[in-house]
């Protein structure tokens, strides 16, 4: 483990492995290096050709505290000081990938300049279609609400309700299961979340149109197996971001396996 400061000083725990080009691996909502074991497998199967950063976002494992109640445009800011500490950490320019909302977290870094030199993405989940319900307008605010009350569970039924998409009764039965007590812990860092993902779970393809300014050379990948709204996603920011290609990981759901994505970030990045 090694430790890297942001621009605010917050410290920014990661793991390095293998040698070549550096690749920087941003995951999603709640996933860090502790619970993540696919991330270290997706990084030993990239290490013989790439060097691999694997690290927890703010809040979450080993990294800095998050502050939850700060605002939208500053959390995502701040995050993407996270991500530009360890380009430079990697000597000035690095390819990143990230999955699900990690996705849209280095969609924004590329935005904002960051020193990217290759953008994978899995599955951003961006609702452009009617297959599932928007989230609601104030969700962000929501979570904010709970987390100030001392309610971290309510955040995360939030979450996994209105983001994820659970059904409300499967929620509650979580609610009462091992895992929750995980929940609680990482809630604090959902509007971080909610703020990278911003207006674009709210059901409308034009929101991504903000994203037609990155030229970086992209891959957007969805699972063959996954739900109908998640490929409709992918295919969107395909068509709106200018220099992408689009690609289906077959018998891949939203819990992609390292062992299937590796061969494909492999050719991109190399």
């Amino acid at each position: 483990m090694a430790i890297v400061h942001s621009a605010d000083g917050t410290a920014i725990s990661y793991d390095r492995v293998g040698s070549g080009p550096a690749v920087i691996l941003v995951d999603g909502a709640t996933a860090y290096r502790a619970v993540n074991p696919s991330g270290a497998e997706l990084a030993e199967l990239l290490s013989s050709s790439f060097t691999v950063y694997t690290y927890d976002r703010r809040g979450r494992g080993e990294s800095g505290e998050a502050a939850a109640d700060i605002s939208a445009a500053d959390a995502v800011a701040a995050e993407i000081a996270d991500i530009d500490a360890l380009i430079a950490e990697a000597g000035g320019s690095a390819a990143v990938c990230g999955g699900s909302s990690g996705a849209v977290l280095a969609l924004e870094a590329a935005l904002a300049g960051s020193s990217i030199t290759r953008l994978a993405l899995y599955e951003p989940p961006f609702v452009v279609t009617d297959d599932r319900a928007p989230v609601p307008a104030d969700y962000r605010q929501q979570l904010l609400t709970a987390l100030a009350d001392g309610r971290p569970g309510d955040a995360a039924a939030l979450f996994l309700g209105s983001a994820v998409g659970i059904p409300a009764e499967y929620v509650e039965g979580m609610r009462q299961g091992p895992e929750w007590g995980f929940m609680e812990q990482v809630a604090h860092t959902l509007p971080y979340d909610a703020a990278a993902m911003g207006s674009t779970m709210l059901g409308e393809v034009k929101e991504l149109e903000r994203f037609t300014a990155i030229q970086t050379p992209s891959l957007v990948l969805y699972g063959g197996n996954s739900d109908a709204w998640m490929v409709a996603a992918a295919t969107a920011l395909a068509e709106v971001l200018p220099n992408a290609e689009l690609a289906c990981l077959e018998g891949q759901d939203h819990a992609v396996a390292a062992t299937a994505i590796a061969p494909a970030l492999s050719r991109f990045f190399a």
